[in-house]
């Protein structure tokens, strides 16, 4: 009976934690080790491959969408969720996200309870309108990349490591349409498997006939002509995602980003061949 119990428990636990967790395309976050003489920083931010001397959680590897949440022995999470106050010099933070501390100017450890959203100070909504995206994001990199805080202890150095990968993560997700969409859908609870099928016969054969011109295509001006009307898809149905999830239609949702799940494997074909 106690074991039922238990069971029952780490279920609801492994529910919430599944809920709550952030999403992303790529899942892995890495932990720099600044003892490995040949790992540069920079390497670690462009690479974030896998390594021995690296602690990773490993939420889902690329282009898979599972619910199963894999922990290190070491949370990725360097410090508790309580972020009410600076690690180095205790000053309470004056607004969110706490990245970064105004007052002594050290690299706040990661905190998992900050979504993509909150990082670049936007509404939870898929429609983003900010033009001003990037400069946040370079402004993020320019206080939280390992390469400026090299001559900081190393406990800041890995809390910077853990940050900038994280800022880059959210960066490159809200500013893809279908990790976007996917992302947001996590936000709400909505597990989205990537690798199911559309029983579309009309939208496989359309797929088909891309992916047949794409290989006859003579040259670069051949592929720019197949890719307008592929991107011009993409635009479509996410404008369609937009109005599905805007009215909480997650059905509909899920339809739009398995459609564009097609076209933006398409698109990117495309693109390595220009």
């Amino acid at each position: 009976m106690m074991n039922k119990a238990r069971k029952k428990l780490w279920k609801a636990v492994s529910d919430v934690v599944g809920r709550t967790l952030p999403y992303s395309t790529s899942r892995r976050f890495e932990t720099y080790n600044p003892n490995n003489s040949s790992q540069s920083q920079t390497h670690f931010l462009n690479s974030l491959s896998s390594s021995s001397q690296l602690q990773i959680i490993n939420l889902c590897p690329p282009h898979r969408f599972s619910q199963n949440v894999i922990f290190s022995g070491k949370n990725f999470c360097s410090e508790s969720a309580d972020n009410s106050a600076c690690w180095n010099c205790n000053a309470v933070p004056k607004a969110a996200p706490f990245l970064f501390c105004q007052s002594c100017r050290t690299v706040q450890p990661l905190h998992q309870s900050l979504d993509y959203f909150q990082i670049y100070g936007l509404d939870k909504n898929y429609e983003i309108e900010d033009e001003n995206m990037e400069r946040k994001y370079k402004d993020w990199q320019k206080k939280l990349h390992p390469d400026l805080v090299h001559s900081k202890s190393q406990r800041e150095r890995e809390y910077a490591a853990e940050q900038s990968a994280r800022v880059i993560e959210a960066y490159r997700t809200l500013t893809n349409p279908l990790s976007r969409a996917i992302y947001i859908l996590k936000l709400e609870g909505i597990d989205v498997n990537e690798e199911e099928t559309v029983s579309d016969p009309e939208l496989l054969t359309e797929i088909m006939e891309i992916r047949e011109a794409v290989e006859d295509a003579a040259d670069s001006k051949a592929l720019t002509e197949i890719l307008s009307p592929v991107q011009e898809k993409l635009v479509q149905w996410s404008k369609s995602f937009a109005y599905a999830f805007r009215n909480q239609k997650f059905d509909e949702a899920l339809n739009c980003i398995r459609r564009m799940t097609y076209y933006d494997r398409v698109n990117k074909e495309i693109m390595k061949k220009l």
